[in-house]
């Protein structure tokens, strides 16, 4: 193979890709249009599926400090036990 034919066949892949980069992302635009509609012209139902689930949940807004701490400790001692189970049985 000889540089012009090289030349020649990376630009046909070049464009072919640009080509395949350009469709795709039509097809992204169109996804994104038409969720984006949907979700502006429902947003008053999703607000309230999601204060119900809230409600349901007990999902709590205002978490305090101190429940964070309390929060972030208990996963640290689940996180270090775990380990600690997971040495002992690579040792056996």
């Amino acid at each position: 193979m000889d540089k012009d034919e090289k030349i020649r066949l990376l630009e046909e892949e070049n464009d072919a890709l640009k080509n395949e980069v350009t469709t795709l992302k039509l097809q992204l635009d169109k996804y994104l249009l038409k969720n984006k509609n949907y979700y502006e012209s429902h947003k008053e139902e999703h607000k309230k599926r999601v204060s119900d689930y809230q409600q349901r949940t007990k999902y709590i807004t205002n978490i305090t400090k101190e429940k964070k701490q309390q929060y972030a400790r208990q996963a640290y001692l689940n996180k270090k036990e775990k380990l600690k189970k997971d040495c002992i049985n690579e040792n056996v």
